[in-house]
Parts: C-alpha cells; sequence; structure tokens
C-alpha cells in the first residue's frame, strides 16, 4: 500500500505522522494524531502524549503557544535530532515560516523513497515496502 504525506498527518510538535513506524507498519496502525477515525487505535506514546493534549496552544500547532518552544517539546527535539537526524522545532519554523503546504511538499520529497516511491520510516531510516535507505 503505498501512503502519502498530508497536511493532516503534521502533528501539533512538527512531526510528520506519515514517516512514523506506528503510521507506516502494518499491523496495529495508528492512524496519527489529528485522526478522527475511532476505528483505528492510536500507539500508546500518541494516547499519552503531553504535546498532542496541551491545552496551551492558541492553534493547530505548538509555535501558537505562549511558552513555544516549551521544555518538552525541546527535550522530543533533541531526542529525534540525536537519534533520528530530525528536527521537531525546524519542522515548526518551517511550517511557520513557509505554510503548511510549503512543508508538506517538502516532505513528499525528503521522505521518498528512491526505490518503490513510498515512504522512508524516519525511526528505521528505510522504507517498510521495499527496504531501500531513502535517497540523499
Amino acid at each position: 500500500m503505498t501512503r502519502t504525506i498530508k497536511s493532516d498527518l503534521i502533528a501539533p510538535c512538527g512531526m510528520n505522522c506519515a514517516i512514523c513506524l506506528g503510521y507506516l507498519r502494518e499491523e496495529n496502525t495508528c492512524p496519527g494524531c489529528f485522526a478522527l477515525n475511532t476505528n483505528t487505535k492510536k500507539s500508546t506514546a500518541c494516547t499519552k502524549c503531553i504535546i498532542r493534549k496541551c491545552t496551551k496552544r492558541k492553534g493547530k500547532y505548538c509555535f501558537s503557544c505562549d511558552t513555544y518552544p516549551c521544555t518538552r517539546l525541546k527535550q522530543l527535539d533533541k531526542r529525534y535530532r540525536t537519534k533520528y537526524k530530525m528536527s521537531m522545532l525546524e519542522n515548526l519554523e518551517n511550517i511557520k515560516q513557509k505554510g503548511i503546504r510549503a512543508f508538506v511538499k517538502n516532505e513528499k520529497t525528503r521522505w521518498a523513497c528512491c526505490g518503490c516511491k513510498g515512504l522512508v520510516c524516519v525511526h528505521r531510516g528505510f522504507c517498510l515496502i521495499c527496504e531501500k535507505n531513502k535517497k540523499t
């Protein structure tokens, strides 16, 4: 199954849910942070996510909050930069500066599999369909 990146798959923290292992895996698939489909179970991490449930945010994304970037978001960003070479804060700044459409367009290129044109999983570093590495 080929998946695509859509604006409703970009989480409040700047995570692109379309490249998340929880979203891409075949079993127990997570529908993404903003999913309205109640037939699909969200991952435990997403269900318990403090950032997703934050009530201080004035808009859809964390940069609309008076405490942006909060400690929790900074910790998440540091973990993702270190382990997965992706920055939530950089994603949010790109959305803020260029808009969600431009961000999504860039993400489609950035995370496209060079083999089957699927998506590279941020957590695994390769496409879960054909197991090729993302293009450089």
